[in-house]
């Protein structure tokens, strides 16, 4: 059994882990969100709530307690997220990090698969990009996930490929990024300290 904080776990593809968590691990979650209302019905044996945003450090401070794995999917000022996020596990002693990227922020999609969406010609990818930096310069066993677009696809037929490696496809499903997240949550060293560009096979 596996302590695992769910920071984002409101969002579509936090929504969808947790879900994937819960249908196929004994693991214990902690689910932090700024609007834990929106969880709905919490598993009592399984599941406990907290909220707040990743910024607030006290409570990040307290929500790491007790934790073995930390799976983020965020939005807004990613950067300063991950700043937040990285100096609270270090005091916190917990090394393994989960965060959801977005292809592209290492300009590794190929013309065949619209190179457009890469960094250089799309800056809304400076976030993921800037936030990536920050946990790759830390001492965290991370693993940054980079999705291609992800939809509600019922699949977990996908193929992952590594920093450095060219994008594999446009799109890939919710559930497959979840089963990619129980997994490295239950293997320290898959992924480790490596980015890993998740597509639809």
């Amino acid at each position: 059994m596996t302590n695992v904080l769910i920071i984002g776990a409101t969002g579509s593809v936090g929504s969808v882990t947790r879900q994937y968590f819960l249908d196929n691990t004994a693991d214990h979650l902690t689910l932090m969100a700024r609007s834990t209302s929106r969880l709905g019905r919490l598993n009592a044996n399984r599941e406990q709530a907290v909220t707040g945003s990743v910024t607030d450090a006290a409570t990040l401070k307290a929500a790491l307690q007790g934790q073995d794995v930390v799976f983020a999917t965020l939005s807004g000022n990613l950067s300063g997220m991950a700043q937040s996020l990285v100096a609270a596990m270090d005091e916190a002693g917990v090394k393994r990090l989960l965060f959801i990227a977005s292809m592209g922020i290492y300009n590794e999609i190929p013309a065949s698969l619209g190179a457009s969406g890469n960094l250089q010609s799309n800056p809304m990818l400076r976030g993921y990009r800037a936030a990536a930096d920050v946990i790759e310069a830390s001492d965290l066993n991370y693993t940054v996930i980079r999705p291609g677009w992800f939809d509600n696809g019922n699949d977990t037929d996908y193929d992952l490929t590594k920093k450095g490696e060219p994008f594999g496809g446009h799109d890939v499903s919710r559930k497959s990024i979840a089963d990619l997240v129980v997994r490295l949550a239950h293997d320290k060293t898959l992924g480790s300290r490596d980015s890993l560009g998740i597509n639809r096979k």
